[in-house]
C-alpha cells in the first residue's frame, strides 16, 4: 500500500447565539465579574438554547468545515464526535450526527476522556488514515454542552463552563500533516471534576432524582496543567522528530484557564503570540475549545500558515491528557 499521511486540510465551528454576561451570575453568587477576568479570563459566555442538542451543534460545525473543504456529507468516510456531554448515554452523538448531515457512507463512534477528547480522536482519526486506505476524509468534532448539567449556585462551576462545537476535516495525503501524539493520565483524580450520576456506578434511581451536575469532588494541585503540559509538549516535539518547540508556530490548549496558559507559554519560553485563546468570549468550552480556537485564529489571520508546526494539547478529567502535532 501507498504511505498515506494525515493533514487537516479544513475547520468550522459553531458558537451559541444566547451570550451569558459575567454580570448575570449576580442574583445566584453574588458580583463575580472582577474574580472571573483575574483569576480565569473569562468576561462572557455562549450557552445552547434549550432546544439545541449536542448533535445539532456537532452538526452545524461540521457542514462549515465540510463547505471550507469542498466536500460533500457523502464523501465522508468517517465522524469522530469527542465529547463528554453526548445527546444520550446510548447510542453515539456521532450517529445522530451522521444522520443529520446525510453522510450516509461515514462509520461513526464517538471518544469521551472529557476536555481530551477531541485531541484523542484527532490521533485516532490519522491512524485510521494511515492504516486503513478506504478512510480518506474524517470529520473529527468537539462538541460541549455543559451548561445543561451545571448548578447556578455553586460559584465554581457555573461561572466557567459554556456550550459549543469545533470540527476540521483530516484527509489522506502524501506528505506529513500528522508528525505525532502522545497520551498519558493520571487517573488517581478521577473524582476530581465530572458528572457522577446517569452511569453503571451510580444510575438514576427513585431515591435520587435529582438531575445530574458537574461538580469538582476532591482537590487536585492547581499547577496540575503548567507541571504536565510542558514535559508532555516536549516529549511529543521529540516524537515528531522536531529539533525543540521552537519549531512550533501555534499552540493551542485546554482552555479553562487563561493564566495558566500564559504561565505554560512561559515555562516554554514560547511568545503569547504563538497561542490564542477564545475562553474570555466563549467561555470554557471543554471538548471543543481546541478546535473553536484554531478555527478562529484562522479566521482572524493568526492561524498557521501552509508549512507550519501546529500543537495541541488537552487535559481532561480522569484526568486524561493528550497532545498532537500536525504540519500545516
Amino acid at each position: 500500500m501507498t504511505e498515506r499521511f494525515a493533514k487537516i486540510i479544513s475547520t468550522g465551528r459553531y458558537v451559541p447565539k444566547r451570550v451569558m454576561t459575567n454580570a448575570e451570575f449576580e442574583p445566584f453568587i453574588g458580583d463575580v465579574d472582577a474574580w472571573l477576568r483575574e483569576k480565569v479570563g473569562i468576561s462572557e459566555r455562549r450557552v445552547a438554547a434549550d432546544t439545541e442538542t449536542t448533535s445539532d451543534m456537532c452538526s452545524a460545525a461540521a457542514r462549515q468545515a465540510l463547505e471550507r473543504a469542498g466536500l460533500a456529507p457523502l464523501d465522508v468516510d468517517l465522524i469522530v464526535v469527542g465529547t463528554d456531554t453526548p445527546d444520550y448515554i446510548s447510542p453515539a452523538t456521532s450517529s445522530i450526527v451522521q444522520h443529520k448531515l446525510g453522510a450516509e457512507n461515514a462509520a461513526t463512534f464517538d471518544v469521551n476522556c472529557a476536555c481530551a477528547s477531541w485531541v484523542t480522536g484527532l490521533d485516532i482519526a490519522a491512524k485510521q488514515i494511515f492504516a486503513d486506505a478506504e478512510m480518506n476524509n474524517i470529520l473529527v468534532i468537539g462538541g460541549y454542552n455543559m451548561t445543561r448539567f451545571v448548578d447556578y449556585h455553586d460559584k465554581y462551576t457555573c461561572t466557567l463552563f459554556a456550550d459549543g462545537a469545533g470540527a476540521v476535516v483530516l484527509t489522506a495525503v502524501d506528505s506529513p500533516g500528522y508528525l505525532a501524539s502522545k497520551m498519558i493520565a493520571q487517573g488517581r483524580y478521577y473524582k476530581s471534576l465530572g458528572i457522577y450520576t446517569g452511569g453503571a456506578a451510580s444510575p438514576f434511581n427513585n431515591k435520587a432524582p435529582s438531575r445530574p451536575v458537574i461538580r469538582f469532588v476532591e482537590k487536585f494541585p492547581a499547577t496540575f496543567n503548567s507541571e504536565n503540559w510542558p514535559p508532555l509538549i516536549a516529549k511529543t516535539v521529540a516524537k515528531a522528530g522536531l529539533a525543540s518547540v521552537d519549531e512550533v508556530e501555534l499552540f493551542l490548549f485546554t482552555q479553562m484557564n487563561v493564566n495558566t496558559i500564559k504561565h505554560t507559554m512561559q515555562l516554554l519560553g514560547q511568545p503569547l503570540k504563538k497561542t490564542h485563546w477564545v475562553m474570555d468570549k466563549w467561555g470554557y468550552t471543554g471538548a471543543a475549545c481546541i478546535p473553536m480556537a484554531l478555527d478562529d485564529a484562522v479566521l482572524e489571520g493568526r492561524g498557521p500558515r501552509p508549512g507550519d508546526v501546529v500543537l495541541f494539547c488537552a487535559t481532561g478529567g480522569g484526568l486524561a491528557m493528550a497532545c498532537a502535532v500536525f504540519r500545516w
